[in-house]
C-alpha cells in the first residue's frame, strides 16, 4: 500500500489543489495563521458589540492561539521524536523498528523513506549473515575430509598412495574454489554472483559428485571413530541418468553445492542401510536439467514444505536415522536453494510414496545473460 501512495504522490495528475497538498506542513502552518487572525478578529468584533474591555479580549485571543499552536506543534514534533528513536535503533544495528506511515504530509514521506532504508539495511545485513554461515558450512566439509585423510596417513592407518593423495588433492582444490568465493564478497553484497556456466556431461559429473560424497563419508567415519561418535557410511548412493549421454548447461561448482547438500541431508535422514537415489532427466528447454534426490527416510510433513529451505530450519524430525546422527545446522538446504536461485531455477519438495523427494529444475541456456 505504501508503494501505491508513493506512486500517487509522484504523479503530477494525482496532486490536487494545483500541486499544493491540503495536508502538507505548509498548508497546516498557513491554516494556523488564518485561524489565529480569525479568532482575534472575531473576539474583537464581539468586544465592540458587547462593550467588553479590550484587555480581556487580548488575553482570550492569546490563550486560544497558544492552544491551537500547541496542538499543531505536537502533531509535528511527535513523529519527529518517533523517527529519531527509530534512527537511533538502526544506528545500533536494530533494523526491525519502523516508523508509522499514517501521515499524508512531508513527514509521512520522510517516514516512508526511513522505512525503505531500514528494509534495505535489514536485507543487506541478513544477506551478509547468510553468506558467512553458508561459506562456513561449505568450508567445514572439505576441511574435515582433508584432515581425516592426512591424519590417517600420519598415524599409519592408510598409505600415502596415489588414490589417497588424489582424495586429498580434490579436497584441497575444493577449498581453493571456496576461497575464491570469499574473494567475490563485494559482488555478493551487491547481489551479483558470477556464474561460470558451461556445457557438461551429466553422468560423469554426477558420478564424480557421488564418489566424492562416499569418500568424504568414509573419511569422516575414520576421523569420528577416534572420538567415539558415528558417521553414516551404511547408506547406498544410486545414480540414475537418462539418457546416458544427457548434457546440461550450468555452473558445475554451484550445482556441486546443490547435489552435495541434498545428498548429505538425505543420508542423515535415511534408515540403516537405506538407499539415496540421484535422478537426472532432460528438461523442457535446451540444455535444461531436472534433478531429483530421493531417500527412504521419514519424509517431510506437508506443513513444513514451504519453510524447509529456510536458514537454520531443521524441521520437525528431531532425530534422524542412524547412530549418533544429528540434524545438522539447517544450512544445507538453504545453500542448495541459494545456488539454484542463482541459475534462475526452482527447487522444492514433491510428493513421494516413501521418504523425501526434492526436485531441482535448471533452465539451461535460457539462464545465460544476454
Amino acid at each position: 500500500m505504501s508503494d501505491g501512495r508513493s506512486a500517487a504522490r509522484k504523479s503530477p495528475g494525482g496532486e490536487p489543489w494545483g500541486g499544493v497538498r491540503p495536508f502538507s506542513i505548509k498548508t497546516k502552518l498557513g491554516a494556523l495563521v488564518v485561524i489565529s487572525v480569525l479568532i482575534t478578529t472575531g473576539l474583537s468584533m464581539i468586544a465592540v458589540h458587547t462593550k467588553t474591555e479590550l484587555r480581556f479580549i487580548t488575553v482570550f485571543s492569546m490563550i486560544a492561539t497558544l492552544l491551537i499552536t500547541q496542538f499543531v506543534a505536537h502533531s509535528l514534533t511527535a513523529p519527529l521524536d518517533e523517527m529519531n528513536t527509530v534512527a537511533r535503533s538502526i544506528s545500533h544495528g536494530d533494523y526491525t523498528r519502523r516508523v508509522s506511515e499514517k501521515r499524508r504530509d512531508e513527514l509521512g514521506n520522510l517516514a516512508q523513506t526511513i522505512n525503505v532504508m531500514a528494509d534495505e539495511l535489514e536485507a543487506q545485513d541478513l544477506h551478509r549473515k547468510e553468506l558467512v554461515a553458508n561459506v562456513s558450512h561449505e568450508l567445514r566439509t572439505p576441511i574435515a575430509g582433508l584432515r581425516a585423510v592426512l591424519e590417517n596417513v600420519v598415524d599409519g592407518i592408510s598409505v600415502a598412495d596415489t588414490e589417497t593423495m588424489r582424495t586429498a588433492l580434490k579436497q584441497t582444490e575444493r577449498l581453493g574454489r571456496l576461497v575464491e568465493t570469499l574473494l567475490d564478497l563485494s559482488r555478493l553484497d551487491n547481489g551479483v554472483v558470477p556464474l561460470r556456466q558451461r556445457r557438461f556431461e551429466v553422468w560423469p559429473y554426477l558420478s564424480g559428485v557421488l564418489k566424492e560424497a562416499n569418500m568424504v563419508a568414509s573419511a569422516r567415519a575414520s576421523m569420528a571413530s577416534g572420538s567415539g561418535s558415528h558417521t553414516r557410511t551404511d547408506v547406498h548412493l544410486h545414480l540414475d541418468v537418462s539418457p546416458p549421454e544427457l548434457t546440461a548447461h550450468a555452473d558445475p561448482e554451484r550445482i556441486h553445492q546443490v547435489v552435495a547438500n541434498l545428498i548429505d541431508n538425505a543420508v542423515k535422514h535415511s534408515p540403516p542401510h537405506g538407499r539415496v537415489t540421484v535422478r537426472a532427466r532432460r528438461g523442457t528447454l535446451p540444455e535444461s536439467l531436472e534433478l531429483e534426490v530421493l531417500d527412504e527416510g521419514p519424509g517431510i510433513p506437508r506443513s513444513e514444505w514451504h519453510r524447509v529451505f529456510e536458514r537454520f530450519n531443521r524441521g520437525t524430525v528431531r532425530r534422524p536415522h542412524g547412530p549418533g546422527s544429528d540434524g545438522g545446522t539447517g544450512l544445507g538446504l538453504a545453500i542448495a536453494r541459494w545456488a539454484v536461485d542463482l541459475h534462475g531455477g526452482r527447487i522444492g519438495v514433491a510428493e513421494s510414496d516413501r521418504g523425501c523427494r526434492i526436485i531441482v529444475t535448471l533452465p539451461g541456456l535460457s539462464s545465460v545473460p544476454s
